[in-house]
């Protein structure tokens, strides 16, 4: 996986273009075989999408790819898995997102040849971005830090993504929202630590609990 590549994927995998993030990551830990990719793209390009797109996932591969320089992961193949799969299907009224994305994951890992204690491996850390608590070894950590970093982003890249996430749940009202969204905020700052590597905490821990302070601040008001 190159994080040097800015890249978008094109659905152009195998017809000439130059390889995207997400097709590098694919060929480098995955599979040479890009014709589950290219399915896996038009998913995370789906309509009803803001914030879950294709360009989330090329974000958290990034981030990955950072923490893997500084945190010692058994199976980065594993996890780079996981973040290609993590929201592959995504459905803002669906509470088994989660469920339903490693079931996939699962299925074509193992269509590739994977060895099905990897798969489920693999699936296991999809279903636990539901709550991003607990990872049972870095690796999982590392994940649940690359899909969480953007907690911790700049003031125009936090507003980018609070206002993304508001339009995947434009089916609720406003005092729907503001109590939902609220309740998983607090339950963030509740955290004794939001980030579980210790690069993690050191490169966004701060700026988030600053962020969600803020956005609850709005929130309230």
């Amino acid at each position: 996986m190159s994080s040097s590549s800015s890249r978008r994927d094109n659905d152009s995998a195998g017809h000439g273009a130059p390889p995207g993030v997400t097709e590098v990551a694919w060929t480098t830990h995955v599979s040479i075989d890009t014709q589950l990719l290219e399915r896996l793209v038009i998913r995370h390009r789906e309509r009803h999408r803001r914030y879950h797109r294709i360009e989330h996932v090329e974000a958290v591969l990034g981030h990955i790819d950072k923490l893997a320089t500084e945190e010692a992961i058994d199976d980065l193949g594993a996890v780079v898995a996981a973040a290609l799969y993590h929201d592959a299907i995504y459905e803002s009224q669906h509470p088994a997102n989660e469920r339903a994305s490693a079931r996939l994951a699962q299925r074509d890992l193992m269509t590739l040849g994977w060895e099905p204690s990897r798969a489920a491996l693999v699936g296991t850390m999809i279903e636990g971005t539901k709550t991003h608590l607990d990872p049972p070894d870095i690796g999982t950590a590392v994940l649940f830090d690359a899909d969480l970093a953007i907690l911790g982003a700049d003031h125009a890249g936090y507003q980018s993504y609070t206002s993304k996430v508001r339009d995947e749940y434009g089916h609720l009202g406003t005092s729907e929202w503001v109590a939902g969204r609220a309740s998983v905020l607090t339950a963030f700052l509740e955290r004794q630590m939001i980030y579980a590597t210790t690069t993690g905490r050191e490169r966004w821990e701060e700026a988030a609990r600053a962020n969600i302070t803020a956005e609850l601040t709005e929130l309230t008001v």
